[in-house]
């Protein structure tokens, strides 16, 4: 229903730019809607959303698809690329709660109370936070998710992407926020991507108007992060961007799965570069898979140096040792 309800909101979007155009939305479901049973970061496969409609998109059955950006590898395959980045909703995580526990924060929960999440991003920054809490696995989409936290009494609480929530209409259901200061996001979230191929040009035209340049940069320096540390479902890699008065501000951490330890630190980079019209060779360059030549190359280049240049850092002072052990404790 959501994958359903952000296209929908994609293909609005393009239907005003473009009233003369008919648009057909095929249903499609993927191989990470079909398994349920497993945790995410154990199937260990890195197009898990994307695959069956990276291979419709190839077989031109279909000519954009609409995904949630996180759900998108940082290296897409080739002959694809992202055309649009839409302009990001609250990319922040929030709890929800079951309904004996409204009005309380995570804070105020007894102690062993279980909260339910898939991501060992979060469950190991808020065990650091909240160690008296405990944390599993819970899968299924947001419907499924919600409806066990409803019915039964195995969660006292979710937690979930409040974007997810809001494009659901379900704002109602946040009982707290999660401020980064608690809980550092996901690369990419609450950003839609259109993915398109990368030679279209008469498609990709059509979907860059979609660009949020905002976002765009936030975007690529948080996926130039992610990819130098070469992370993804399997381990626990958090970020925060900030653009403001052309200086665009990442952080980005990296966690053992029980947040016992960590590595954390914060760089900025200038990216008020004017647009300048670059036709030619250049025109279809990729950063970390995004294709906007309506955004100045130069600001999208210090976005991917920022990111790269912070995952660095991290790798520097023992990121790697981190990852790994994470890894390995998550395939065991």
């Amino acid at each position: 229903q959501l994958a359903r309800i952000q296209t929908d909101g994609v293909v609005e979007m393009l239907r005003e730019l473009h009233p003369d155009l008919h648009f057909e939305i095929v249903a499609m479901s993927t191989t990470g809607d079909k398994i349920l049973d497993t945790a995410l970061s154990k199937i260990g496969e890195k197009s898990l959303f994307t695959k069956e409609l990276e291979n419709a998109l190839e077989r031109k059955e279909v000519d954009l698809v609409v995904h949630s950006l996180k759900d998108l590898p940082t290296s897409l395959p080739p002959g694809f690329t992202i055309g649009a980045v839409c302009k990001r909703e609250n990319p922040l995580d929030a709890v929800v709660f079951h309904p004996k526990n409204r009005g309380k924060t995570l804070s105020l929960l007894p102690e062993k109370s279980v909260i339910g999440t898939s991501s060992l991003r979060r469950a190991a920054q808020l065990k650091k936070k909240f160690p008296q809490l405990e944390f599993r696995d819970i899968r299924g989409n947001l419907n499924t998710r919600l409806k066990k936290l409803d019915e039964k009494e195995d969660f006292s609480a979710i937690i979930l992407a409040a974007a997810g929530l809001k494009r659901m209409g379900w704002e109602n259901r946040i009982g707290q926020l999660l401020s980064p200061e608690d809980c550092l996001y996901a690369v990419g979230q609450g950003a839609l991507a259109v993915e398109v191929r990368a030679k279209d040009q008469e498609i990709l035209n059509m979907v860059s108007v979609l660009h949020d340049a905002d976002t765009v940069l936030r975007c690529i320096a948080e996926r130039a992060f992610m990819k130098r540390l070469e992370g993804g479902c399997s381990v626990p890699v958090a970020v925060n961007t900030v653009l403001k008065d052309g200086q665009l501000y990442l952080t980005g951490a990296v966690y053992s799965l029980d947040g016992s330890d960590s590595l954390k630190e914060t760089m900025q980079t200038n990216v008020n570069y004017p647009q300048q019209n670059e036709d030619g060779p250049n025109d279809d360059v990729q950063h970390v898979g995004i294709t906007a030549k309506n955004i100045s190359g130069q600001a999208q280049e210090a976005a991917e140096n920022l990111g790269a240049e912070l995952a660095s850092l991290l790798l520097s002072k023992g990121a790697k040792h981190i990852l790994s052990v994470a890894r390995q404790l998550n395939d065991a």
